[in-house]
């Protein structure tokens, strides 16, 4: 079950916010056919996120402990903020992130995945993209549109443009739809390589 109290309780994720929450628990399903069975703990902020890693690891209830954060401009940056945390919680792990995420074998097991791919700079979005259809005849309209909005009228950040073009796509389907559940309606492709390698890391991580 995602959230909430349940026998997954000693299993956790830690997510920014509710679209990775929603991403996560309906890519779990479709390719598991069940709910998660692990809860997914949604923090509010990467700062918020980061501050709660010890917490949770030194919770005697864990016995799995995931950290999914987005890599944003410099992604090994950002795994060093994460690993900065996991050493106060006397965890550590040798070497970089690789592309199928990172497993450390300690009590509790701890996960850690950057999105997109745990190489490359971006956020969920650039995740989302990737299952966009290579062929889907709506995406190049969609960052067409936004592309064409005058920079005086934008009311998004620089740096959120793709969550536009994503957002824009998303508001093109038959019943316009959060991420989550494009992925449940089919409307994303969940079989690329980067959303296996990532329901593989889950499934490594929780079992």
């Amino acid at each position: 079950m995602a959230n909430g109290e349940s026998s997954a309780q000693g299993r956790v994720l830690l997510v920014e916010g509710p679209n990775d929450m929603h991403v996560v628990a309906h890519l779990w399903r479709r390719y598991r056919g069940i709910d998660p069975n692990f809860c997914i703990s949604v923090k509010g902020s990467v700062e918020k996120l980061l501050q709660s890693i010890r917490g949770e690891i030194l919770n005697d209830e864990r016995t799995a402990v995931g950290i999914l954060v987005d890599a944003d401009d410099f992604p090994i940056n950002r795994w060093q903020s994460v690993d900065d945390r996991l050493k106060k919680a006397e965890i550590t792990h040798q070497g970089n992130p690789t592309p199928s995420g990172i497993i450390i074998e300690s009590n509790p097991r701890v996960g850690v995945w950057l999105m997109p791919d745990n190489q490359n700079p971006g956020e969920l979005e650039d995740f989302i993209k990737a299952m966009i259809p290579s062929n889907d005849p709506v995406w190049p309209l969609s960052e067409s549109y936004i592309d064409g909005i005058p920079q005086e009228d934008r009311k998004f950040a620089a740096g959120k443009t793709l969550r536009a073009k994503v957002n824009a796509w998303l508001a093109t389907r038959e019943d316009p739809r959060p991420m989550g559940m494009a992925i449940n309606a089919g409307d994303l492709d969940v079989k690329t390589q980067m959303a296996s390698n990532f329901v593989n890391w889950l499934q490594e991580l929780f079992g």
